[in-house]
């Protein structure tokens, strides 16, 4: 098989870094984009170190500046046509600093700028190099996006966001199926070792969440990775416009 082209947003640390390492192991060049350009390129030399010379490739970008994706994309499209897309970039947003309307209306912006408009400007940079048949468009959301948010006003922001993604996807997949090109939502429940569930949260909140679950453990990014994998597979041809829980039984299908 010719090699495959993979972009993953959000690619310098957790479940980016370790879903970038995967389509790698699987044979694809990989570009990693994100706004923080240290941890890319250490994670785009760590890949290349793991994979051979030249399988990843740093790309930062502030992904909420149209400006700044389409430079990047730019960049995308001469290497070539993009097989695999995954748009992982997101993050939970600061509560507002007050109670005002004026703080909680900025932080609802940055949460959708963050965790929804990344995603689309990205996408619609780079829909049209798409493969066609074949692509592979895969968009991470959140188990929150599922049974909502709750506590500070960030998390019920964080949710809405997530789940904006999921019908945004839906309408994708309409849109490009009859190209040959595949559109699936993943939403991973509690995944340690990143940084949303990093430094500040405690053992015990740990603990309750490990307790959500019904395997009894936390998830990890690797097996957020190895979803992936499935979903960027040329064997994953016949699923598109789904959304799936890797969640650990925490929120039930349906």
């Amino acid at each position: 098989m010719t090699e495959r082209l993979a972009v993953v947003s959000g690619g310098g640390s957790g479940i980016g870094r370790a879903i970038a390492g995967r389509l790698a192991e699987d044979g694809c060049r990989v570009v990693l984009l994100g706004r923080r350009a240290e941890p890319l390129e250490r994670a785009a030399g760590e890949i290349g170190r793991l994979t051979g010379p030249g399988t990843a490739l740093a790309v930062p970008a502030d992904l909420t500046d149209p400006g700044q994706v389409e430079a990047a994309a730019a960049r995308i499209r001469a290497l070539g046509p993009v097989d695999v897309l995954v748009n992982n970039a997101g993050a939970i947003i600061t509560p507002p600093a007050d109670d005002t309307l004026a703080a909680l209306a900025d932080s609802w912006r940055r949460d959708l700028d963050t965790n929804l408009l990344t995603a689309v400007l990205l996408t619609s940079a780079l829909q049209g190099a798409l493969r066609r048949p074949g692509g592979r468009l895969v968009v991470i959301s959140s188990a929150a996006a599922q049974r909502g948010g709750a506590g500070p006003h960030s998390a019920g922001s964080y949710a809405a966001a997530k789940a904006a993604l999921h019908g945004w996807a839906f309408g994708l997949a309409r849109q490009l199926g009859p190209d040959g090109v595949t559109v699936n939502v993943l939403a991973p429940g509690y995944v340690a070792d990143t940084e949303i569930f990093g430094a500040g949260w405690t053992p015990e909140f740990h603990a309750g969440k490990v307790a959500d679950t019904l395997v009894g453990r936390a998830g990890t990014p690797a097996d957020v990775a190895a979803a992936v994998g499935y979903l960027a597979s040329p064997d994953a041809g016949y699923l598109t416009g789904q959304v799936i829980g890797l969640n650990g039984g925490a929120v039930l299908g349906r």
